[in-house]
């Protein structure tokens, strides 16, 4: 077992998978704390689509795809707040809208561009391949701010995902900490999106909060219990994937899956 865990670090592109899932898995899981317990899990859903979109249009011009999709991405975001607030739209059809028009927009421009062969497959599903050192070296700088900013801003996120009302009673700027909160979500969707896919990385960000749930009785427990089972599955997942030969994007989401199922038994008949 060891020499074939050897082995498998031997090839590069794994160990880059390795670290960036490591860091996106750490940085979704802090996140989805936040919005699995607003009831907001599917603005994630929502803007990985528009980061699909994005990526294609990206793709199809010749542009660099991180780059330009990551600001498209928060734009979406800061949209879907500004939607959200307006009394005759309610938030699950501003996501709607928004990912609906994105994806449609991506499959019309890869359709309309000649001459640029793009691999809709490996953006829908996710690619362990798919993951550069430029990717890489992005994924951690945004990691590393990511962290920072939910560890400085912890007391105002805390405050408006118990209550946000009462926190813009006492002087917390509500609308700019939910602007903060999507943007930082928009970032670790659109890195995550490389390696599990548009269609599978929002659960990268539900799941473990929604097994450490059932596990813990405070927000800053479940905050911290949501990143290690983060961890564990996506370690687990990527070693499985490896061995068995399995999709990595998948594995990874089953066995978060797994987890949560078993945190439902344990909360049952503890």
């Amino acid at each position: 077992m060891l020499t074939n865990i050897i082995e498998m670090f031997s090839y590069a592109f794994i160990v880059r998978a390795f670290i960036a899932g490591l860091a996106i898995s750490i940085c979704a899981a802090l996140l989805g704390t936040n919005l699995v317990l607003r009831k907001q899990s599917m603005i994630s859903d929502g803007l990985s689509h528009v980061a699909f979109g994005a990526t294609i249009v990206a793709l199809a011009l010749g542009f660099a795809p991180l780059e330009f999709t990551i600001p498209v991405v928060i734009i979406a975001s800061y949209l879907i707040l500004q939607i959200n607030n307006r009394r005759n739209i309610n938030a699950d059809a501003a996501i709607a809208i928004l990912s609906a028009s994105a994806l449609a927009t991506g499959i019309i421009v890869n359709s309309l561009i000649k001459g640029v062969n793009i691999d809709i497959n490996s953006y829908l599903f996710g690619s362990i391949l798919a993951i550069s050192t430029h990717d890489l070296v992005i994924t951690l700088v945004a990691t590393v701010i990511i962290f920072a900013l939910y560890i400085i801003f912890y007391r105002q996120i805390f405050a408006i995902t118990l209550d946000e009302t009462f926190a813009k009673a006492i002087g917390i700027k509500t609308k700019l900490y939910n602007a903060i909160l999507a943007a930082l979500c928009s970032v670790i969707i659109v890195l995550g999106m490389r390696m599990l896919g548009a269609l599978l990385i929002s659960s990268l960000i539900i799941f473990p909060c929604l097994s450490a749930i059932r596990l813990t009785h405070s927000f800053k427990t479940t905050a911290v219990v949501s990143v290690i089972l983060s961890i564990v599955c996506f370690i687990f997942g990527i070693f499985a994937s490896y061995f068995y030969n399995l999709p990595t994007g998948a594995t990874i989401v089953i066995a978060n899956l797994i987890c949560f199922l078993l945190s439902v038994i344990y909360n049952k008949f503890r």
